[in-house]
């Protein structure tokens, strides 16, 4: 970390621009004195340490900064001739979709919309997904299927100050996203958490459920709602449809029943119903509940409570979805989705490839049908899939069954990392090619408002390192590729624009020019639209009916459940100082932290574990390592590490990778483990 003493120099230059970690997307202020040294500031509200320190990863000596032919630097052109004499060789031995794309929710929607259409047409495959569909996909599908649209916050956050009561359901920002915490200092807080987190310490009730029980919660609190009298009855009648088949599932969620599935005890099931009823209410889930293999029902079971008291449209209440990833929305609603086109367009829809090849000036014909999520794209490497990309990803850590992955991607004809360190991931790779930071470069970003701000570069990029798009551009001449690459973010926005014209998440409306002076939360569809900040506030919904859908869900058990041999559940989660795989925030000194095994100590005393003890977690499908850190914070039956961090203390080689049935989102949030005191240090 800089230090603080030195005399600070002139400023040399400046730029108001974003944080690059969280979905929160905190506005801030970089400085860059006549040394290079760069700073940071917020603007317009707060930042955690992760911002502050942000700037010190620009010159950090991990950074690369010229491309990697097989661990050796060579210039652009070897390197970009190298892959591309690769990706010919792979197809013509293989077939189009032999070539992979695996991109990132981190990724600004310029680079995700010019990514997608480059996977399509420079290299013809199907196969293209992300890691966003680790982040948010259950909540996406559920949305869908309730209001007919996804947003993860359909109303501003500013909105939630005026909530009298907030649910949040798997979700702890006040370590994941800190200045978060800001909007929810009016509410009462209910707390939905195995683990009594920094937020579950702020809140006034908190249920601490059985790992993968959420569904039934919600269920039983319906119940509750029907049997109290607490329903809005005109809301229900007037503006949805379906209720009377939910009301019929939630008739066999009595409490004393979901008090044995939940833990939860019936006396703070009916005070969390009286809590939430009548109020302004809101109920926001994150990953704690969606990361399940019923994520998507789980979801929709808190969605149908929320239709259920008549709020979603109201003013300071309603659903939303807690985004983790900077750019989780926007990265799924232009194109590196599996299914998706730009402006959440569903690929297999005649009209939509219609219109999306009219701006791509190609035959519809010429558009790859849909490929599969990214678990089973990461599945199929070193088989169909012989050769892949990686933008802005680090799925060797951030996978499910991550020691699995590697073997996968050792598996690989070729690997291509798009990366500015040597993530565990870009070690494999055979080619790793240099690509700009978020201070380096200009574009958008959509938070988790749905709101859509400006990146704005401060400085150009050191050495070789040059943007993702100049990359695209350079490889599809090289494959002779249909269709055009444009390095001017400006320009592939108002590209962008016209591709997403008419569809769910329309962007046409906005240009750079109107983001110099304010944001706006799409949809957007004309040039002098203010966007929708609130939607629903008509009580309309975008389904054929205009009515929000409820659908009935049964709670199931997780697909892996505790017996002798695996007595306990392990559930998984960020800490406060770091980020994601932790390819970044590991390299930054003062953001402190370290792999650990939160265990109730009872649990500890019957596995002979004292506090500080390196303990091996052991599931089905693999093991890792860590030091005990003795906590009453944590069901008895239940485990927590966080999931940052390589190698032997990687977390997610133990997690399972069983998929929801809709979203394909992976089982990361409960698993079945035994512990056992390992070798080393206490």
């Amino acid at each position: 970390m800089q230090d603080s003493s030195r005399t600070r120099l002139p400023v040399l230059r400046s730029a108001d621009t974003h944080c690059p970690y969280c979905a929160l997307q905190c506005g801030m202020r970089l400085e860059e004195d006549a040394d290079g040294t760069v700073t940071a500031a917020p603007r317009g509200g707060g930042m955690c340490k992760k911002g502050w320190t942000s700037p010190e990863l620009l010159d950090h000596p991990d950074r690369i900064t010229a491309p990697l032919l097989h661990g050796r630097p060579v210039s652009w052109d070897e390197a970009l001739d190298h892959v591309a004499d690769r990706v010919k060789a792979v197809q013509a031995a293989h077939g189009k979709d032999a070539v992979g794309v695996f991109g990132g929710g981190g990724l600004t929607n310029e680079k995700v919309y010019q990514l997608g259409k480059w996977t399509r047409l420079a290299l013809g495959t199907r196969h293209i997904d992300y890691n966003g569909r680790f982040c948010m996909s259950s909540a996406a599908a559920a949305l869908n299927r309730a209001f007919g649209i996804d947003r993860g916050l359909p109303f501003p956050a500013e909105d939630l100050k005026d909530a009298e009561v907030v649910v949040l359901v798997g979700a702890n920002p006040a370590e994941t996203m800190p200045p978060f915490m800001r909007f929810l200092q009016n509410a009462e807080l209910i707390v939905v958490d195995p683990r009594r987190t920094a937020t579950a310490e702020a809140a006034q009730l908190h249920l601490q459920t059985a790992p993968g029980t959420d569904l039934a919660l919600a269920n039983g609190l319906l119940h509750i709602a029907i049997e109290q009298g607490f329903l809005d009855r005109a809301y229900i009648a007037d503006h949805t449809s379906g209720f009377d088949e939910v009301r019929q599932t939630a008739a066999g969620y009595w409490p004393a029943f979901v008090e044995r599935i939940t833990g939860v005890s019936v006396p703070d099931l009916y005070a969390a119903a009286r809590l939430i009823a009548g109020k302004r209410t809101a109920i926001l889930t994150a990953r704690g509940s969606e990361q399940h293999a019923k994520g998507v029902d789980t979801v929709t079971a808190w969605i149908n409570l929320a239709l259920a008291l008549g709020l979603p449209g109201r003013p300071s209440s309603g659903y939303g979805c807690l985004t983790g990833q900077g750019n989780g929305q926007g990265g799924r609603e232009h194109g590196q989705k599996a299914d998706q086109l730009p402006g959440y367009r569903m690929i297999t829809d005649p009209a939509a490839r219609e219109h999306v090849a009219g701006v791509w000036g190609v035959d519809p014909e010429t558009i790859p049908g849909p490929g599969v999520s990214a678990v089973e794209l990461l599945r199929k490497c070193g088989e169909e899939v012989r050769m892949l990309f990686v933008l802005g990803s680090n799925p060797v850590v951030s996978a499910p069954r991550a020691a699995r992955v590697a073997d996968r991607l050792k598996d690989l004809d070729c690997l291509v990392s798009l990366d500015f360190v040597m993530s565990e991931t870009a070690r494999l790779a055979e080619v790793v090619l240099p690509v700009t930071q978020w201070a380096e470069e200009d574009g958008t970003m959509t938070n988790l408002e749905g709101r859509v701000i400006r990146r704005r570069s401060l400085r150009p990029a050191p050495g070789e390192v040059r943007s993702d798009l100049w990359i695209m551009r350079e490889l599809a001449a090289r494959l002779d590729a249909p269709g055009t690459y444009s390095t001017d973010p400006e320009e592939i926005f108002a590209e962008l624009g016209r591709a997403s014209a008419g569809g769910k998440a329309d962007y046409s409306g906005i240009t750079y020019g109107r983001m110099e002076t304010q944001s706006f939360q799409w949809p957007v569809p004309a040039p002098d639209h203010d966007g929708t900040p609130r939607m629903f506030a008509d009580l309309a919904f975008p389904t054929p009916d205009g009515r929000a859908r409820f659908t009935a869900v049964d709670h199931r058990h997780p697909a892996e459940r505790r017996d002798s041999v695996y007595p306990l559940y392990l559930t998984t989660g960020r800490i406060l100082t770091q980020y994601q795989s932790g390819a970044q925030t590991r390299r930054i000194g003062s953001l402190d932290g370290e792999q650990f095994l939160q265990i109730h100590p009872d649990t500890a005393v019957r596995h002979g574990i004292g506090d500080g003890d390196l303990v091996r977690v052991t599931s089905r499908r693999g093991s890792y390592t860590a030091p005990a850190r003795l906590s009453a914070d944590i069901r008895p039956d239940t485990v927590f590490s966080p999931f940052h961090f390589p190698g032997a203390a990687n977390a997610n080689a133990a997690v399972s990778d069983v998929l929801d049935p809709i979203s394909r989102m992976p089982e990361f949030k409960v698993c079945a483990v035994k512990i056992a005191p390992a070798p080393g240090p206490r």
